[in-house]
């Protein structure tokens, strides 16, 4: 008997299910692959566009399989009985789903009969190694994301300094809602949506992934971290950079400095077979013996208290991870290299490039510059 990989959503929000089928839709539709042949099994409505746009080996109709199940003896057809109906005539007895599968479908499948397990991420193990068309994507994300920052950027260089330390533009304040919003169109004019850009000036900073709010000001960090999804092709890029209009205190420069070499000591580990917790540890004790102490100081995480990386592609988020936890590099995966510093008496400094992990180093994805004065 044969083990089926099952998938139940909309391709929308499931990455694993548009990556295994290449088929975009709002609504759920069934996956199947059973002996490496992909199934959709789809309505009326989306099974002419799936024939058309999917990458699968075929594509059946839901409303012929719901009668068959009607014909076995399923008085109203749900959608467990049409997954049924196709197991039953593959000879399959156990499935694999993804880890986010309802609890719904899950107990409706063991009640038919079926052992169902659960597999934790990557479900599709092949998602991390990403392909030469893949990797073209992500950078063609990166290129406009790259360039939505410059003009946010250009926007704090051209700003004028008031009396009380508040940057103004075009007659009135600069703020992080109107910087985020300038890099938001720019990137939605060449198909990038955005969503949660942090703009996080000061001790705003502290907390990673604070968004940001309000008026920025002359002479402290401004943390931008942006990271658009391409709207046709479905991948992200992410980047972060970290600037001062005006004059950057003798600590903040030091953070911007030690940041800069952090990376380098990633960019000198990272390659095939390399644990990423190695890398990880690396970066944490140069900051300590750069005087960068980590830990909870005044009630606060202050220092370097994330992972250094993360895999990028149809999720912002994805498996591998450059972290405390082992996890190992393979050539082919796409990750970010984002070293950070965090303390209150001087704000946020982080930088981010992504990297290919190749053979025997990283290729660095990422062209924009590192200047912290602006």
């Amino acid at each position: 008997m044969s083990t089926a990989r099952v998938i139940i959503a909309d391709s929308e929000k499931n990455a694993n299910l548009y990556y295994a089928s290449r088929f975009l839709a709002p609504d759920p539709f069934i996956f199947i692959q059973v002996d490496g042949r992909r199934t959709l099994i789809m309505s009326d409505l989306e099974l002419d566009r799936a024939k058309a746009q999917s990458n699968v080996d075929e594509v059946l109709s839901y409303t012929k399989l719901s009668r068959q199940a009607k014909q076995g003896g399923a008085a109203e057809p749900t959608m467990m009985d049409v997954v049924g109906e196709f197991l039953k005539s593959h000879g399959v007895n156990a499935i694999e789903v993804p880890s986010d599968c309802g609890v719904v479908y899950a107990d409706a499948l063991r009640k038919r009969g079926y052992t169902v397990t659960p597999k934790p991420e990557p479900f599709f193990s092949e998602r991390m190694i990403k392909s030469e068309e893949e990797i073209a994507l992500l950078t063609e994300a990166l290129r406009i994301t790259e360039d939505a920052l410059a003009s946010a950027i250009e926007l704090i260089r051209t700003s004028e300094v008031k009396a009380d330390g508040t940057l103004w533009i075009g007659g009135k304040p600069l703020t992080v809602e109107l910087l985020r919003k300038a890099m938001h169109l720019t990137m939605m004019e060449r198909d990038c949506v955005a969503q949660h850009t942090i703009v996080a000036p000061g001790a705003q900073a502290v907390d990673p992934h604070n968004e940001g709010s309000g008026p920025l000001r002359a002479n402290e960090p401004i943390v931008m971290d942006v990271f658009p999804q391409h709207a046709r092709s479905r991948y992200f890029a992410d980047i972060t950079r970290t600037v001062v209009k005006g004059k950057a205190s003798d600590k903040v420069r030091r953070m911007f400095n030690a940041v800069k070499e952090g990376q380098e000591i990633a960019y000198r580990m990272i390659k095939d077979g390399v644990d990423g917790s190695a890398v990880h540890k690396a970066i944490l004790d140069f900051f300590e013996q750069q005087g960068f102490k980590t830990g909870e100081q005044g009630g606060r995480m202050q220092g370097f208290f994330h992972g250094t990386g993360h895999g990028v592609g149809l999720e912002i988020h994805e498996p591998p991870r450059v972290s405390p936890k082992a996890d190992i590099l393979k050539a082919g995966m796409v990750v970010t290299v984002e070293p950070g510093l965090y303390y209150l008496d001087a704000g946020g400094m982080r930088i981010e490039d992504m990297v290919v992990v190749t053979k025997d180093g990283c290729r660095v994805l990422t062209e924009a510059p590192k200047i912290l004065e602006v």
